[in-house]
């Protein structure tokens, strides 16, 4: 047999966004990372059984196993399920999270739908027999928090600010240290899930500290456009991880208590081209027309109190001088005041709470000084920002084909409900179809 053709690589484009000296330091952390080589991964290497929470799963498997948040002799431990999916060869052990914020679920959403029949089927993306490596989902961590349907933990903390906790601290703290122990410390890569805070919605967008080599090529295998080069926040899982070496990235889109499907599209588009990247399933990673890798943006805050009408949702591209909402105030009728775009960009997050004050932030703004027309190109007719991934029809709700079986026969008494016509009936023909469907 002849040699294959080389199949020629399309260069990325990247439209760079960042400050000279982070950029130096950027390219820094990438010249001096190198990529490990992980005999544990050939598919030579040994390869067998693996343990959660004293639990065995065995290569080929799909396991769900319920891991406490507390272990307490008393109250509740509030366990949640853990779906390992433990491939047939060797290869990376990747961690997936949603619901660290309880009325986040856009990650609950898109776990919970990379978890069907739809990607775990025999011949599916997920199929565990065709899989390397391990794949652990997590649709809900904050269960109390979701269960009352709030971003906080029963004492009032935030999960994601007190990463990597302490099994003698606070309750946050103690369920902290719990999923660090279980879920995170042994991951070869994180990818955590999130959506909006309350009154707010957020584009399709990935938050990484681009400085962290293994965190930024992951970031880039996701396969969006919006980079955003963020040093994660004191107590946040992408800090704890960061800091153990351990490449992280959190993905934001939508707001909370809702399900947007296009940024559910957009999360599991990420995850499996993270997995294609890694060679842990089949297929090649799609990857978009450009990145936009961004350092700095801007909140643009109400300058007046009252209602506000949005005139644009996240992911819109503006111009210099465009009108993004209005406020007016029903004490005082016929007085509307606008807030218009500072600069060419493009609307990152943007409120949905219509009551407003001075100084609440109204829309999360990201100037895009160079490089408008990239965005510009790829816009609807409404004039959002098309993300890559999102154009794609929603897998989980794709129809499987049925067989469909003739049979040949004759009602009998005439149709399918004859024998159960009331007997009493005045009718000498009920119409059966109309009284009991």
């Amino acid at each position: 047999m002849g040699k294959g053709k080389k199949v020629k690589k399309t260069k990325v484009r990247v439209a760079h966004e960042l400050p000279k000296r982070r950029k130096m330091a950027i390219q820094e952390a990438l010249a001096a990372h190198q990529t490990e080589d992980r005999p544990e991964w050939d598919r030579g290497a040994d390869w067998g059984n693996i343990r959660l929470f004293r639990k065995i799963i065995k290569p080929g498997t799909i396991r769900t196993i319920s891991v406490p948040l507390l272990e307490v002799d008393l109250g509740d431990p509030w366990p949640i399920p853990v779906t390992v999916i433990h491939g047939i060869r060797p290869g990376p052990t990747i961690t997936v999270l949603g619901g660290i914020h309880g009325d986040e679920l856009t990650g609950a959403s898109a776990c919970t739908h990379l978890l069907s029949n739809a990607f775990t089927d025999i011949g599916k993306s997920l199929d565990p027999n065709q899989m390397a490596g391990t794949l652990r989902i997590v649709p809900v961590v904050n269960l109390p928090g979701y269960r009352s349907k709030s971003r906080y933990f029963p004492d009032g903390r935030d999960l994601n600010r007190n990463f990597p906790g302490d099994f003698k601290g606070s309750t946050t703290k103690r369920v902290a240290a719990q999923v660090w122990k279980y879920l995170l410390n042994d991951s070869d890569a994180i990818i955590d899930l999130h959506s909006a805070a309350k009154g707010r919605s957020n584009m399709p967008q990935i938050r990484v500290d681009l400085a962290h080599a293994s965190s930024n090529i992951l970031a880039k295998a996701f396969g969006i456009e919006i980079l955003l080069d963020s040093k994660p926040p004191k107590g946040s899982l992408r800090k704890a991880a960061n800091e153990q070496d351990i490449p992280s990235i959190t993905y934001e889109g939508g707001g909370a208590n809702l399900i947007d499907n296009t940024t559910v599209k957009v999360a599991i588009h990420g995850v499996l081209n993270i997995l294609r990247s890694l060679r842990m399933v089949p297929g090649t990673p799609n990857r978009p027309r450009f990145r936009m890798l961004a350092s700095g943006s801007r909140w643009l805050r109400a300058s007046e109190g009252g209602l506000l009408d949005m005139f644009v949702s996240s992911g819109s591209v503006m111009r210099e001088g465009e009108v993004i909402a209005t406020i007016s105030d029903p004490a005082t009728p016929g007085l509307t005041v606008d807030i218009v775009a500072p600069e060419d960009g493009l609307l990152i997050g943007a409120a949905t709470n219509p009551f407003t004050a001075s100084g609440m932030p109204v829309g999360h703004f990201l100037p895009v000084a160079k490089h408008i027309t990239l965005l510009e190109q790829q816009i609807d007719k409404n004039g959002y920002f098309i993300v890559c991934g999102s154009d794609e029809e929603p897998s989980w709700r794709d129809e499987v084909d049925v067989d469909e079986v003739a049979v040949d026969g004759e009602w009998s008494g005439g149709s399918v409900d004859s024998e159960w016509v009331n007997s009493n009936s005045n009718q000498s023909n009920p119409d059966t179809y109309r009284e009991f469907e």
